[in-house]
């Protein structure tokens, strides 16, 4: 039966349509990625995406802007980050696909808005692995400073810092694409291991630090009041966004809807206490008011404890290799993100294409790699990181709302976790999102206002009539939609029948719709909400 096709559509429909749930639309002609992660991994990947930002990079930029009271702006930013936790693992029960919160926006709130979510993404990802990376340079120099040793300032600083580039941050950023390059699996192993070693190398500075506490220290503990707790808070929201990075590999996870939720609510929680305690370790042993961008390094503060020169050298080691850990983590988030992005007609379709020797998106590595190095190496760390956090409460602010738009929409969709308090928890976690947003400068909101001009260009010129989606015809929307729905009713019954990780991996997945009936497909989608099949 031939495909009927649609008109037309105005902008306004075109924005709102949507993608179809658990089912995928690219042409078939791109290997496929292999699921091989399951609970331990996914955990691994979200805690080695998140676990070190706050204490290893910001915490001297946070510090002077609450004081001892810092501590309280990492419980302030866990909190709201927690709430966006439970509605990302909802959804990542519920629509088990590479993208994280791109994808939730586009099976949900429609296309313009998962652009957007998108966009924000790319900012999110792919300049948080520049600026955790710009924080390496210090703690290479303490570490060779140990054997009486240091690289010059105009090498471990970029630019505005005092440098002309910070090298060791553009190494780690090479170093983690080629391993990406190799495989997924390689990646992730490696990542097991530098995650256990910075665990380790946090837990031996609290127990150190803590035998140095001074009470004194932590007093006055807000200096700056409520409006410097809530600064930092902002500030501080940049150490949790990597949580979501485990969503991002639904299509490499064994049992993407029991283990995802899972993943990411487990390491928001391991990562949440340890920030903590590191930062009163932190202050109680050191004055707060000697704490600045760049410097004392957590090594240093152990050095000044210990006087004993191989603490401080497992220390800014342990340093080096959580950052690596963020780099490589969240390095590998972006690269699926803009795969999803480039299978929806998004961005170019060189982001989409799959070694069949690795089965990893070789080409949209490099080009990532390469971009985000050569900033890593020339922009500084306080810029970086505050626009980072403003596109990501963004991005979390739509996964609140795609929550409570499945749950009105689907009420009887199969959901793996289920927010608990609904609907309380989502509006808070939008509205706690919409707060820290607030407390950033003006400038990062100018840096944000021109990357969305940016994206609406982008989004009017090249996604709208690239767009998969927007290609399908009414028929062929019908029958990707339901094969969708089909798909997330099987993967359901084997998680309620308990066949685990080999089942779900095995589960055959809807078939890949062909060119031809992919570039009809995407037009009955375009129709939006002036479908209801839509």
């Amino acid at each position: 039966m031939s495909s009927t096709p649609r008109p037309t559509l105005g902008l306004a429909a075109q924005l709102t349509r949507r993608r179809p749930i658990d089912v995928p639309l690219s042409d078939g002609s791109q290997p496929a990625l292999r699921r091989s992660l399951g609970l331990w991994q996914l955990t691994m990947i979200s805690i080695g995406a998140t676990l070190g930002t706050g204490v290893f990079v910001v915490l001297g930029t946070a510090v002077p802007m609450a004081g001892p009271a810092v501590w309280i702006a990492f419980i302030v930013a866990g909190f709201t980050a927690m709430l966006s936790a439970l509605s990302y693992a909802e959804m990542a029960g519920s629509v088990p696909v590479s993208g994280s919160s791109y994808s939730y926006a586009y099976a949900t709130l429609g296309e313009g808005l998962a652009w957007v979510c998108g966009w924000c993404l790319i900012l999110e990802y792919a300049v948080s692995v520049a600026a955790v990376a710009v924080g390496a340079g210090e703690y290479v120099n303490d570490a060779l400073g140990v054997f009486g040793l240091e690289l010059p300032r105009e090498l471990v600083a970029g630019p505005d810092a005092g440098g002309i580039v910070n090298l060791p941050a553009a190494a780690l950023v090479l170093i983690a694409m080629f391993l990406l390059v190799r495989g997924t699996s390689e990646s992730i192993t490696v990542n097991t291991i530098m995650v256990v070693l910075k665990i380790a190398t946090m837990l031996l500075f609290i127990v150190i630090a803590f035998t140095a506490f001074r009470a004194g220290n932590l007093e006055p503990l807000a200096p700056m009041g409520t409006a410097g707790i809530a600064a930092a808070a902002s500030r501080l929201f940049f150490s949790y966004i990597g949580f979501d990075a485990a969503s991002t590999a639904g299509e490499e996870a064994l049992n993407p809807r029991r283990d995802l939720p899972r993943a990411i609510l487990l390491s928001l929680g391991i990562v949440t206490v340890i920030y903590i305690l590191v930062a009163i370790a932190a202050l109680g042993a050191h004055p707060w008011t000697e704490f600045t961008e760049n410097g004392p390094t957590l090594a240093a503060i152990l050095d000044e404890i210990t006087h004993t020169p191989w603490i401080t050298l497992v220390m800014a080691i342990g340093a080096v290799i959580a950052i690596a850990s963020v780099v490589l983590t969240v390095l590998y988030g972006q690269t699926r993100i803009l795969m999803s992005m480039s299978r929806d007609g998004m961005v170019p379709r060189v982001f989409q294409r799959i070694s069949a020797k690795s089965h990893t998106p070789v080409a949209g590595t490099l080009i990532i790699g390469i971009a985000v190095a050569i900033t890593a190496a020339l922009i500084p760390l306080g810029e970086l990181a505050d626009a980072t956090s403003i596109g990501t409460l963004f991005a979390f602010a739509l996964v609140n709302l795609a929550v409570i738009y499945l749950r009105r929409t689907r009420p009887t969709a199969p959901r793996a976790f289920r927010v608990p308090l609904y609907p309380v928890v989502p509006i808070l976690g939008f509205v706690c999102c919409v707060g820290l947003m607030v407390s950033l400068g003006s400038n990062t909101w100018i840096v944000f206002v021109i990357w969305m001009v940016i994206g609406v260009i982008w989004y009017l010129v090249y996604s709208r009539s690239h767009s998969v989606v927007g290609a399908l015809s009414a028929e062929e929307y019908d029958r990707a939609h339901e094969a969708g729905l089909a798909h997330a009713a099987r993967q359901a019954e084997l998680q309620g029948e308990g066949d685990g990780e080999a089942q779900a991996a095995s589960q055959p997945q809807p078939q890949p719709q062909p060119q031809a009936q992919a570039q009809a497909q995407a037009q009955g989608e375009r129709h939006g909400e002036s479908d209801p099949r839509a």
